[in-house]
């Protein structure tokens, strides 16, 4: 399957007749909280079943098929979260924590208009926003108990920020006790991310169902991402280079299952490099193939984890069904990530 989107634009809808009220404004259907108190509030008589959407806002479309999911889970009479937080925990003293984009009127328009249907009506039982400062999730400052990771937050990602899966894993254990939902949804761009928190609720029994969601694309296959905003239309058309290397590997595999040869792992990952390095414009941080789940790398580049078992060579015996192919890489100032997912036993 390419890379590039053959979605249609959503429809538009009309303006949403239910207005964002504040927890105290009983039986509204769109709550805004932005404490812990408000939260609780709008949550107490918030109809069941719940999931939650965690974001730090700057909303796109891909946030937004997220929250769509979401409300096609709890269904009509359900409830929806969407929280909007950009944590400081997750971001190193030399990344862009002060200017990540912001949005929060517009991130409320998006919500509302994503979730009305075509009679103006809310399609949920409730939608709550909660939209939070850091005073309000750290009320302590700086967190004394910490979540460890593990090792999956040790390589790719980790490697080039190695606080950042430690923030991410703090803000969201702590959101999920706050909403209480009955399924988390989490966008499989931030690949690496979703195998965490998978861990975390596996391994910290958090009584809730994560659920991932496909990555949306552009019409030119470019991932939606808020940091796209920071591209300047040539490094826009540059950052194009990342889906167009990972579209090399995938031609790989397909050319493999094509002919009935083996498939090569180390293959795969060699022509999204190629692709990647002969672009203009980008600056590499990594191109791996790793295991989906515990990011063991499966072309030994010293990028994943240690494989854990063999792999016979003649065979294949030993690979996972599936095979994460990731890059990051910078353009201009702005770092950006891709991935997909490829079949490895065609």
């Amino acid at each position: 399957m390419g890379l590039v989107s053959t979605e249609p634009a959503p429809t538009p809808v009309p303006a949403p007749r239910s207005r964002l009220a504040a927890p105290g404004d009983a039986g509204a259907a769109t709550v805004l909280a932005r404490s812990r108190d408000e939260l609780a509030a709008a949550l107490a008589d918030a109809p069941d079943p719940r999931a939650v959407v965690m974001t730090m806002g700057a909303l796109h479309e891909g946030h937004f098929d997220l929250v769509r999911e979401a409300a096609r889970r709890v269904g009509p009479a359900g409830t929806v979260v969407v929280t909007i937080f950009v944590n400081p925990l997750q971001f190193a003293p030399t990344e862009d924590l002060d200017s990540y984009p912001r949005d929060l009127e517009g991130d409320l328009a998006g919500l509302t208009q994503t979730l009305t249907g075509v009679d103006g009506a809310l399609g949920v039982g409730r939608l709550v926003v909660f939209a939070p400062t850091p005073e309000v999730i750290y009320p302590a400052g700086q967190p004394a108990v910490r979540i460890d990771p593990g090792p999956i937050a040790t390589v790719l990602e980790g490697r080039t920020r190695p606080t950042h899966f430690a923030g991410v894993c703090q803000v969201v254990l702590t959101l999920m006790h706050l909403t209480a939902p009955r399924w988390a949804l989490f966008g499989r761009k931030d690949a690496q991310q979703l195998a965490i928190i998978e861990a975390m609720v596996r391994d910290l029994a958090v009584p809730v169902e994560i659920v991932p969601v496909d990555i949306r694309r552009e019409s030119d296959g470019l991932a939606m991402s808020s940091r796209n905003a920071y591209l300047s239309p040539e490094q826009r058309r540059q950052a194009l280079a990342l889906s167009r290397a990972l579209q090399a590997g995938q031609d790989v595999a397909a050319q493999a299952a094509g002919s009935g040869t083996r498939l090569d792992p180390a293959a795969i990952r060699r022509a999204a490099l190629a692709s990647l390095e002969a672009a203009d414009g980008v600056e590499i941080d990594y191109v791996a193939l790793v295991d989906p789940a515990g990011f063991e790398d499966l072309t030994d580049a010293g990028l994943g984890l240690p494989r854990r078992a063999p792999v016979r060579e003649d065979t294949g015996e030993g690979l996972p069904a599936v095979g994460l192919l990731a890059v990051a890489a910078r353009v201009g100032t702005t770092r950006l990530i891709d991935n997909t997912l490829i079949d490895l036993h065609p």
